[in-house]
């Protein structure tokens, strides 16, 4: 069975970190593009940042550069995505996504090229 399955989200205070991780199982990342997406109640969900598994190239949004870092374990078939300096408006489930259109990552955008979608795990960060 083809999953993605994120972890480590949680209640942080602004300034902190967190990592989240995204385990695959029934299939490896190689030639994939996956990207963290989050979402908040009423808006749509936005791309954070993609990587291109094999090549390691990424791309990040404007409001998470500098403070996010998009990172891949190629021995154990996860992509982590490293946040710190949290702010308030960091709060939302957060969701990893993966397509074997590795090019995608360019695009880092809620679409139908994304074919595996994990749980999503909640992130809030208090003021």
């Amino acid at each position: 069975e083809v999953q993605l399955v994120e972890s480590g989200g949680g209640l942080v205070q602004a300034g902190g970190s967190l990592r989240l991780s995204c385990a695959a199982s029934g299939f490896t990342f190689d030639d994939y593009a996956i990207g963290w997406f989050r979402q908040v109640p009423g808006k749509q969900r936005e791309g954070v940042a993609c990587i291109n598994y094999s090549e390691g190239s990424t791309k990040y949004a404007d409001s998470v550069k500098g403070r996010f870092t998009i990172s891949s374990d190629n021995a154990n078939n996860t992509v982590y995505l490293q946040m710190n300096s949290l702010k308030p408006e960091d709060t939302a489930v957060y969701y990893c996504a993966a397509t074997d259109h590795s090019w995608y990552y360019r695009y880092c955008v809620a679409a139908r090229y994304l074919e595996h979608w994990g749980q999503g795990t909640l992130v809030t960060v208090s003021s």
